[in-house]
């Protein structure tokens, strides 16, 4: 059997300056961690006590300033008028046009939309070349996950011009997606 031969350091032996720079760069290495992972707590704990804030807050319900005995009837028309207007604004103009421009074809032109707030559907007027392209139309405006209820509310040939285009309207119901 072949002798080992172990080199252990032993107290004159003197460590390279190499040494020391990999045991300072693993303690700095180390002291980073650290204070990482104290930042880190830290904005956790913030945040969830700020969630917990949040939702005690929620959890009061706070009285109205006005007592609604003093609101009188002028008023109560008024906050429906405002309410109105509102939901106005709020139409989800870019869903209703987009899924209007998917569904479009070469056969239908449109002349008018009319969407009614309060009821939640639209009338949709236009003029199609031939019958076919109505339905097909229609057809696209049911598949769009805009629209609900779609259907025909009433069609007529118009004899007067040589083209004799159809004169359409139809009815949708649309409903917001989120």
């Amino acid at each position: 059997m072949r002798s080992l031969k172990l080199n252990f350091p032993y107290r004159g032996q003197r460590l390279p300056v190499a040494d020391y720079m990999l045991l300072l760069l693993g303690v700095a290495l180390l002291l980073s961690a650290v204070y990482q992972l104290k930042q880190t707590m830290s904005k956790i704990t913030y945040w969830e006590s700020r969630e917990v804030r949040m939702t005690q807050q929620q959890k009061h319900t706070r009285q109205p300033r006005t007592p609604m005995a003093r609101i009188n009837k002028a008023t109560q028309q008024e906050l429906e008028q405002v309410n109105d207007i509102l939901r106005q604004l709020n139409f989800p103009w870019e869903a209703l046009f987009d899924s209007l421009e998917l569904a479009a074809s070469k056969e239908v032109a449109l002349l008018s939309l009319q969407p009614s707030v309060s009821g939640r559907t639209v009338r949709i007027s236009g003029e199609a070349r031939n019958l076919a392209g109505l339905v097909e139309y229609v057809q696209a405006l049911e598949q769009e996950p805009v629209f609900r209820n779609v259907h025909l509310a009433s069609y007529k040939t118009r004899q007067d011009d040589s083209h004799h285009p159809i004169v359409f309207s139809i009815m949708a119901t649309w409903h917001e997606l989120f």
